[in-house]
């Protein structure tokens, strides 16, 4: 979905794991849909659900005391395949954002592609949120994107993020590749005519 993007403060939802691969995102026997519809009821299926279809009391998406638009992951987030379809399930669940302290880098371009901002933190500010959360699960954190700040609202520490420029433009935009370039047609054309 195309939402523009400015500054979200949200709750969050914990997941302190590293290494958190697509598989576990969204496992590959859902992988043969090519509509992005539905992909978040199976965002972390295995981990989620039991074999009979009925959520795990112990996983964190099943537990009341969290929820947010902000998913706080542990390090390496994304790994594995390239498959899209982990960032679709992640932007069809609702979150807007994944903080981590390091992303597989095309898995943290699909988030891009699809209106999710992936905010890369230090080890220790991660720790921190992780932290601040455990203690309380309404700590909020806010994440501007105009000013690439993250901000654990239950200390009062922000950190930059780094994002491309390009990105940026768009995510703030709503504008998707395609939109970016048809928003810059006649540039496109005049060029075009010139290099005749």
């Amino acid at each position: 979905m195309k939402q523009k993007f400015d500054t979200v403060t949200s709750t969050c939802v914990p997941l302190p794991l590293e290494n958190v691969d697509t598989d576990q995102i969204i496992p590959a026997r859902f992988l043969k849909a090519t509509d992005k519809a539905g992909f978040g009821d199976n965002l972390f299926r295995d981990w989620r659900y039991n074999k009979d279809g009925s959520p795990r009391e112990d996983f964190v998406l099943n537990d009341p005391k969290y929820g947010g638009c902000i998913l706080v992951a542990g390090k390496n987030f994304g790994s594995g395949s390239s498959r899209e379809h982990a960032a679709w399930a992640i932007a069809g669940y609702g979150f807007r954002v994944v903080v981590s302290s390091f992303f597989a880098d095309i898995h943290k371009n699909n988030e891009l592609n699809n209106f999710v901002l992936p905010v890369v933190v230090s080890e220790a500010f991660l720790a921190e949120l992780f932290d601040s959360i455990a203690s309380s699960p309404k700590t909020l954190v806010t994440v501007d994107l105009p000013s690439q700040t993250v901000t654990n609202r239950a200390t009062g520490r922000s950190e930059r993020f780094e994002i491309n420029g390009y990105k940026k433009h768009c995510l703030m935009n709503g504008l998707d590749d395609i939109d970016y370039l048809l928003q810059n047609k006649d540039k496109i054309e005049a060029w075009e005519q010139l290099n005749r």
